[in-house]
């Protein structure tokens, strides 16, 4: 079994919708269990028309839930230790969960997780991940808004933790990675790139192959399993291909309306236009992964319907069950120790990758690089 703490109160619509995603996720899934983090009595009076629900989870009470627009650190002052989104990343550090997962604020949800869980050994900043629909199936975008203006070391801590993703999720055992830029030549793009670039060119790694620098037409191509970005590139992205595929989807229903021969039309590939909104629809690829820190911790949209809040928690359940704490784990190990030195170099990966990142500047608390002191 795989046990999930749920942040029951998170989210636009708290647990009038997050409980009832729970119940058509346990219809597809046994291997489940929950437990609830939340105000007792509004759980208990949804849960108690949720048969299965109510057989694979226990509630614990909180006196505090974390407004959606309310500021992280005000998150973390009255919040920390009473919320249902405290406890339920809590749960993940005493390994009474596998996973947490929230669809509350996200701001108050990446401070809170990283004050609690921490990130790991030799990452500098956590990112988050999010699975991005393509012609050739789903790729990993990363970061999509945790780490605003990344520098090359932490791009590369990035296409390590999206790397071991992809391993966990898709079943990729040397999965493809490519870094988000201009263009796709060597001498394009931000220097914090290029740099990143030749660190990965340089490094022959087992953990997955570098395809070097990719852009924003090959993501939904599908050309690499994992697109490295920094957060702030990475959300507008991540943005705009949503605002872009709600687009399409108006454009299609106004076109299918337009005349009595479209109409009828529509009648005929109704199937077709079923298929295309099943791979357009957000819901799909609904659910955020916090990547880099000392637990796993996923975070849905806030305004997710039932079923699309159902995406993320089985998202997070195969993450865990793919084991990916512990494939990043290897694979930070791997990465220090994989590196086949070339003719001549008598450089450890220990010994060159500590000096890269001994040389970079230290990142401010808002992610944002500033020079060391």
């Amino acid at each position: 079994m795989t046990t999930i703490a749920i942040d029951a109160m998170g989210g636009d619509h708290g647990p009038g919708t997050i409980l009832p995603g729970l119940e058509i996720l346990l219809g597809a899934r046994s291997d489940l269990s929950f437990r609830l983090y939340g105000d007792e009595a509004k759980v208990e009076a949804v849960i108690a028309d949720l048969p299965r629900l109510k057989r694979a989870s226990t509630v614990h009470h909180t006196d505090v839930a974390v407004a959606m627009d309310e500021k992280p650190s005000q998150a973390l002052r009255s919040g920390r230790y009473k919320s249902s989104m405290w406890q339920a990343i809590e749960a993940t550090k005493t390994h009474e969960a596998d996973v947490a997962v929230s669809a509350g604020n996200t701001g108050a949800l990446m401070a809170m997780a990283t004050f609690c869980l921490r990130t790991m050994a030799n990452i500098d900043r956590p990112a988050i991940g999010a699975i991005w629909p393509t012609l050739k199936g789903e790729a990993i975008v990363l970061d999509v808004g945790a780490t605003i203006g990344a520098d090359a070391v932490q791009l590369v801590d990035f296409a390590i933790l999206g790397a071991a993703m992809a391993r966990a999720l898709f079943g990729k055992e040397c999965p493809t990675v490519g870094l988000l830029n201009v263009g796709t030549e060597d001498i394009k793009g931000q220097e914090e790139v290029k740099e990143a670039g030749r660190i990965l060119r340089e490094r022959r790694l087992s953990t997955f192959h570098y395809s070097g620098f990719v852009e924003g037409t090959d993501i939904g191509q599908g050309v690499t399993d994992v697109v490295v970005t920094e957060g702030f590139a990475g959300n507008i992205a991540l943005k705009t291909a949503e605002g872009t595929a709600k687009q399409l989807g108006s454009y299609l229903r106004e076109a299918m309306q337009s005349s009595m021969m479209s109409k009828i039309g529509y009648l005929f590939a109704r199937d077709a236009f079923r298929q295309l909104r099943e791979k357009m629809d957000p819901a799909r690829a609904n659910g955020g992964v916090f990547l880099g820190l000392n637990g796993l911790v996923v975070k849905s949209h806030g305004g997710a319907d039932a079923e699309a809040f159902s995406a993320a928690v089985a998202l997070a359940a195969d993450l865990a069950k793919g084991n990916l704490q512990h494939r990043i784990h290897d694979d930070l190990d791997r990465f220090h120790a994989d590196r086949i030195p070339a003719p001549g170099d008598e450089d450890t990966e220990a010994s060159s990758f500590a000096r890269e990142r001994s040389q970079t500047p230290e990142p401010s608390p808002k992610g944002q690089t500033g020079k060391k002191k």
